[in-house]
C-alpha cells in the first residue's frame, strides 16, 4: 500500500513540473502545452555525433604522430646536391 503512494506522489509531482514548465515556455498557448521531446533527442544525438568525430580525428592525429615518431628507418626525403642530369661533362 506504501508503494502505490509513493508511485503515485512521484507521478503526480513529475505531472506537475511538466505542467509548470509548457506553462512558462509557451504561456497563454493553450493549444500548443507539450513540447517537442523529439527535438532534445535530436540535439543530443548530434552532439553525440559531433564527440565522436572530433575523437576519430584526435585519435587518427596521434596514431599517425606516434607511428613516424617510432619508425627508426624513416628518413625524410631530401634533394641532394649533385651533378645537374642531362649536363656533359
Amino acid at each position: 500500500m506504501a508503494r502505490d503512494f509513493d508511485s503515485q506522489l512521484l507521478e503526480s509531482v513529475a505531472v506537475r513540473r511538466r505542467r509548470l514548465r509548457d506553462a512558462l515556455l509557451h504561456g497563454a498557448m493553450r493549444t500548443r502545452r507539450s513540447t517537442d521531446e523529439n527535438l532534445r533527442k535530436a540535439f543530443a544525438g548530434v552532439a553525440l555525433a559531433a564527440v565522436m568525430c572530433a575523437g576519430c580525428v584526435g585519435w587518427s592525429f596521434v596514431s599517425h604522430r606516434l607511428a613516424h615518431q617510432t619508425q627508426p628507418g624513416l628518413v625524410p626525403v631530401t634533394s641532394s646536391p649533385g651533378p645537374a642530369s642531362g649536363s656533359p661533362r
